[in-house]
Order: C-alpha cells, then structure tokens, then sequence
C-alpha cells in the first residue's frame, strides 16, 4: 500500500481532531511557558511558523502537553548542545517551495516553468530535548487579569476600517449591508473573549466580494460552503490571536460540524 502523501496525512490528521470534538488550533492557551498566552510556535530561531504548521505543532503540544513554543530538529538540537530524548517522537512539519526547470513547449522553444512542491521534516519540542541553553526552558511573567480594553486589539481592528457596530445580544457579519455586529465589551466574560469573538466575525468580512469575493459555493446556511467559511474563520481568528497575543474563545460545539462537511 503507498504511504498517505504529505496533504494527506495533514488533513487526515486535523478531520480526526475535529471530529473528536478538538480544534488543535485552540491550544495551549494555559500552558505553563506561555503564561496563559497563546503564540504561534517557534523554530530554534525564535522566527515563527507559519501556515499549516501552526496548526501541526499546536496539535502536537495539545497531545503531549508541550509548554514551550520552541521546536528544532534533531540536528539543530545537537548544535546547541541539546539531546533528543531517548524514545521522543517527532512531529511532521512541512516545508513548500517552488523549483524553476526548462522545459520546451509545443514550439520547440525553451521556457522556465515554477514547480511548486512539498516536503516533509520532523521537528522536536524543547520539552524533548535535554541540556539547551536555559532560554529555550524559562517561563514568562503571568500576564496579570484586566477587564481593561486591549489597545493593540483596538488599534488592528480599528485599522482594518471595517463597520463595526455594538449593540444587542449577538456576533455576526451581515454581508449585503456589509458590517460586523458586535454585543458590547462590557457584556463578554473577558477581554480575549471579545476580540476572539470580533476577530472570528472580521475574518468573515473579509469574504464580501469586494474583498476576497470567498463563497466556497455557499448556496444556504449549513452546506459545505458554510463549513468551509466558518472553518476560515476559525483559524483565522487563532492566528489573529497569536499575532495579538491574545486567548481565543472556545467553540467547540462547531468542531464536529466543520469536520463533517470537510471529509
């Protein structure tokens, strides 16, 4: 039998999670080196990750209860003077990238085409590994409690111009009349619950066709283009999160549901 290509054992992998009711992109949010924030996992750099592998490495850290955001590979560990753990499995990361080869058309004249591709490599977290320099293991100062406004979040969602009305009991994006309603602040159980909440509902306005024109071929609420949409927005809130550094506000009770339509 051939082994699952790359695409395939990612999506296999989030489909699974979701159906058992966990969004892997809504963790580690309590970790103990993160101080109850979230952040999008780090290569031994300190650079962050990016796509796909956002996703991959805060599923990994769910699972195994990482709580550092630092990853490296086997080799990188030991340039540091790290050891992997006798016994420690990896984590599939990917990496994508384009090769330009010649090729000769139809004319028998010589073109340069872009190939894009996709390769594999596994990744440890520094919980794994033994004997790194004591940055990689220190733990933050708690972030402490405030009902207060955040005035990053205020500033990013004010600068994406977006309408933005407060009011009533319910979030949602109305996208013929084009604006995002929001209860007010001082309604929501915190802060981060707020503009996770707002960050779910402005990554929904960025699909008005005067935008990103982003359908999925939704035809009614509740179809594949709906899942798809919400899906979207989901992880588009969690990456705003961890840009903002911010918790997302759990709604689990949508995992399922996305999953279903996803397979």
């Amino acid at each position: 039998m051939a082994k699952p290509d790359i695409y395939t054992r990612i999506t296999g992998k989030i489909i699974t999670d979701l159906e058992a009711g966990t969004r892997p992109w809504h963790k580690p949010w309590n970790a103990d080196h993160l101080a109850n924030r979230i952040t999008r996992p780090l290569r031994y750099n300190g650079v962050a990750y990016r796509g796909f592998n956002i996703i991959l490495l805060w599923a990994a850290s769910v699972a195994h209860g990482y709580a550092a955001p630092t990853w490296m590979t086997y080799r990188q560990a030991l340039e540091l003077g790290g050891q992997v753990r006798k016994g420690s499995k990896g984590q599939l990361v990917i990496y994508a990238d384009k090769m330009r080869k010649t090729e000769t058309d139809d004319a028998g004249q010589d073109r340069e085409v872009e190939i894009p591709f996709m390769k594999g490599y596994t990744v440890f977290n520094v919980n794994q590994i033994e004997g790194l320099p004591e940055t990689y293991y220190e733990v933050t100062d708690p972030m402490p409690e405030t009902a207060e406004r955040d005035a990053t979040a205020e500033a990013f969602f004010a600068a994406t111009e977006a309408d933005i009305r407060h009011g009533g009991n319910q979030a949602f994006y109305a996208v013929d009349a084009d604006y995002v309603q929001m209860p007010p602040f001082e309604t929501f159980e915190s802060p981060e619950a707020c503009y996770s909440t707002l960050g779910h509902e402005v990554c929904h306005w960025t699909r008005h066709p005067k935008r990103l024109d982003r359908s999925f071929g939704r035809k009614r609420w509740g179809d594949e283009g709906y899942a798809r949409e919400e899906l979207v927005a989901e992880l588009g809130a969690a990456f705003l999160a961890a840009d903002l550094g911010l918790s997302p506000e759990p709604r689990d009770e949508h995992a399922a549901y996305i999953a279903h339509w996803l397979e």
